[in-house]
Order: C-alpha cells, then structure tokens, then sequence
C-alpha cells in the first residue's frame, strides 16, 4: 500500500452474533493501493466487516492485519447522530482532531477543504443538519479523505441519498482528487465500474478477489462458478460409476478373492476423489418477484391540465397532458428539488382519493382496473414493531402459512420470522416492502428510488421481474445502470415541464461537475 507501505486486510476472519449465527467466515484478503469494491448481498456482512477493519468490532476468529503505522479514514453507512448538534466547521474540527492536527493552529486546512469542496463559508459556519443528506455525506468523504490524513480510506455506501450531480462530484473526486487507496462498500453498478479497478466479492464460502472493476470481475467470478460446478458434476459422474464397478466386483468376489481387493482399491480411489471434491456456491434462494397485471385497456394513466406543488405552494412542475400505457415503464428524470418524488406522492395521493364511482373529468385518472402500489424511498410505513409475518399476513387473501412460506422463499430464514421488523437491515426491509406489495397484486406501480438499499442481486432481480411482468410503473431513480435497464420511456423535468427524450445518457452527461 502507498503512504509508507501500509498494509491491510484480515486473515481467515470470523464475525458471529451473540445468538450464535455466523454473519461471515473464513474471509481472507489483502487490499493494495487499488481502489477496491466490497461487494456481497444484503447480510453477507460487509458493513459488519468495515468495523472490524477499523477497529469498532472485534473479530470472533482469525485478525486484521494492519501496520501500526497505518489510518484509516472511515465514512459509516449512516450519518452519526452526534453530529447533527453540531456546525458543519465543528465536524471537519473532529476529523482534523482524529488526523492529530490542531482545530486553533491548524485551522487553514479546515478553510482549504471548505473551498476544495466548493462550500460557502456561511454553509460552513452553519448547523451540518441543515445541510441536504447528499451533502451531508459529501462532507464526510471529503474531511475523511482531506483531514483525517489517512493512508486508507473506506467509505461504507457512500452514494446513499446523493443525487446525480453529487454522484458524479463523488466520482470525480475519488478518482481525480482523492490519491489514496480505497475499500469502497456500493450497490451502485455504474458507480463501482467507474470508481473502482479492483474487486473483492463476499459470500458465505469466503471472499473472493478479481483485479478488475466490478463488471468484468463478475463475469469472471459466475465464469468461475460455471466451471467449478461443471467439473464437480464430472467428479459425481466418475463416483458414481466407480461405485458401479465396486457393486460389480462385489458380486464377483464370492466366486475370486482377487475382486474383493480390487473392491477395496476402487473404494480407496472413491475416498480421495470425495475428500478433493469441488466445492460449488449455491446462493440463497430469495428471488424477488412482482404480480403479474392485467389491465385490460391501453391506457393505465392519464394527467391533464395538473400542477405539482410543494406543501407551500410553491409550484414545481406543469404537466399539460401525460399518457401512460399499460405496459409503459416510466422514468423520470430531473435534477434534485425537480419535483420527481413530489409527483410520485401526489399521484399516489390522487389514487387513494379517487371516487369508486370514476370521475371521467379529473386531472389524474387511472385506469379503472388499475391496482396501484407505492414503494416510498423512506419505506417510512412499515410498522417496525410488527413481525414478518404479521406484516406480510395484513395483505389481502394471505394465511399464515401462506406469508410463512413466501417469507422463506423469498430468503427469509424461519427463525426471524417473528422477528420485529426492526431488527431488519435496509436491504432486508426494502425485499419485505417488495412482497408484501406482491401480495396485494397490484398492476401499476410508483417506484420512489426502489433500489436505494437493495443488493446488486436484488436490483437484477427487480429489473427481471420488471421486464418479464405485464405492469407499467413510473420510476424515480439516481441508479443509471438501473435506469437505463428498467425504463422503456424517458421524461425529463425541465424548467417545470415534462420532456419525452429518447434515452437518458444526455441527462446524466450534464450532471457530471465541470472539469
């Protein structure tokens, strides 16, 4: 590693919780001065692993393997709760004070990161919860990075609540400002592709290293599984014909002793070639599925003649006339504060008060057949004190042993089926929010940055399901690679209005931060 020749990793590491369940095991690796991506599903551990390498958990097995020498700067996946009491100048005072440097007599550095990260000086002097949750974290990287003078930098889902402008200032600096060697925690493809040349996958069979960006290494690592489970099948196929030629010489053996012993070498060769047996990763099985829709005529939604406003009033966007056909998948797309998340709201809104008795003249009106289902990126609904499958059970037509089993396929081991909700991860959250909309069979759905807290599996399997079920959704996401995947019409908030573009590439070129 760089900075003196620092060094990091762990050796054969083991993390468990109190009750027993081993959250990762037999994880080894050695990071170098590569940005690297750390990339596993929801609950394979990787933030647990994070603390581990700094220092806030210890291991229950196996070490880190740190030079003493060596700091870490470390950007968590949440905003520490002590600093929104704090001025954004009091939390870059904190990191300066971690990189042992003095607030009073080195206070310049403060002010030379204020302007290398193009904040106001009254920003900088202002309470840091003031601040929108995209800076908030921006403000971490960057006083992490810049004053906490570390040797490693490790950033735990560091685009969480950024918008696309501020992904691509994050991208920009980590590649172009920022020279230092990274452990990076994402979901986001595109981001991990960008950023990052090196890869280290983490599964339940241990960690797995490629140096390459994200989507080449995971064409080499499913390339390697396909090769491994191909050559473990030709090791079943030989067991299982030696053991024909075993039966075989048994048989024989009671007319010659001569067959016994060749019974007992074959039996030999059958010992070794099952202690060498090829070990295959079989994944979780927790795929996330969407019902199937069947509004019956072309149109799903209609808008004329509609204003969105925020709660003051203060209009946002002008929308004259809009169709949605059944089968359309919508994104929108708009820079932060366009209105994006305020439309979805109040289409969701327009839904829920609608007459049972159509009114044919009304602004926003869906198709009558039309089962709306609303995914809020704050998934701010779901009762936290409910159990699985209590939650799931509120759905219309579904039994306990029905939410039973569904929560078991969807990856949902049984023992935390009574479980708070609470105790939940982000990701584990968002594929419960999932199905239980299933459940309720809707047709249409509102997708509010549906991939926020979903693993990479997850946003594949979504993106599947999306494509393979016959339902239209209007789509509200800073996930480019998701977007461009998932969408089949592009409408872009400009200056109040609405704009058809034919694909999004030209909108997400114009965020990136001038060079």
């Amino acid at each position: 590693m760089s900075r003196g020749g620092a060094v990091m990793g762990v050796e054969n590491a083991r993390f468990a919780y109190v009750h027993g369940a081993n959250v990762f095991r037999g994880v080894s690796f050695m990071l170098d001065d590569a940005r690297t991506a750390l990339v596993g599903e929801n609950g394979a551990g990787k933030s647990t692993l994070l603390k581990c390498l700094t220092g806030e958990l210890e291991l229950d097995d196996g070490h880190v393997v740190r030079s003493r020498a060596s700091k870490v700067g470390y950007v968590p996946q949440e905003i520490p709760a002590p600093f929104l009491d704090l001025t954004v100048r009091e939390v870059m005072e904190r990191a300066l004070s971690r990189g042992g440097g003095d607030p009073i007599n080195d206070g310049w550095r403060i002010d030379m990161t204020v302007a290398e990260i193009g904040m106001s000086a009254p920003a900088a002097a202002g309470p840091y919860a003031a601040l929108s949750g995209g800076w908030q974290r921006l403000v971490l990287v960057a006083t992490a990075a810049l004053l906490e003078d570390p040797d490693l930098l490790v950033l735990d889902e560091p685009t969480n609540h950024l918008d696309l402008e501020n992904i691509a200032t994050l991208e920009q600096w980590l590649t172009q400002v920022i020279k230092l060697p990274m452990l990076i925690v994402s979901h986001d493809r595109e981001f991990l592709n960008r950023v990052t040349s090196r890869t280290i996958f983490l599964r339940t069979d241990g960690a797995h290293a490629f140096k390459a960006p994200f989507l080449a290494a995971r064409e080499a690592l499913l390339a390697r599984d396909a090769a491994d489970a191909r050559r473990r099948s030709l090791e079943e196929k030989e067991i299982r014909r030696l053991e024909e030629v075993c039966a075989r010489y048994k048989v024989w053996a009671q007319k010659n002793d001569l067959f016994d012993k060749k019974r007992k070498v074959v039996e030999t060769r059958i010992r070794r070639i099952e202690a060498a047996r090829t070990q295959i990763y079989a994944p979780r099985e927790r795929r996330l599925e969407l019902a199937d829709g069947d509004i019956e005529a072309k149109a799903a939604l209609r808008i004329e003649d509609m204003t969105v406003a925020t709660p003051d009033a203060r209009p946002l966007i002008r929308i004259e006339r809009l169709l949605i056909r059944t089968g359309d998948r919508v994104a929108l797309l708009g820079v932060n504060g366009a209105g994006k998340s305020t439309l979805l709201g109040a289409l969701a809104a327009a839904y829920a008060a609608r007459d049972p008795y159509y009114d044919g003249r009304a602004k926003v009106r869906f198709n009558p057949g039309c089962r709306l289902a609303f995914f809020d990126q704050s998934m701010a609904d779901l009762p936290l004190g409910s159990t699985l499958v209590a939650y799931l059970g509120a759905a219309q037509a579904m039994s306990e042993r029905e939410s039973i089993q569904a929560l078991i396929k969807a990856g949902f081991a049984f023992k935390r089926l009574d479980q708070p909700i609470a105790l939940l991860s982000a990701g584990e959250r968002a594929r419960l929010m999932f199905l239980r909309l299933k459940a309720e069979r809707p047709n249409f759905y509102l997708l509010d940055e549906p991939t926020n807290h979903l693993d990479i599996e997850g946003q594949e399997d979504l993106e599947i399901q999306l494509v393979e079920a016959d339902v239209s959704c209007l789509i509200v996401s800073h996930d480019r690679y998701f977007t461009r995947s998932a969408a089949t019409r592009f409408l872009e908030i400009r200056r109040g209005r609405l704009i058809e573009v034919e694909d999004p590439d030209e909108f997400f070129a114009a965020q990136a931060p001038a060079r």
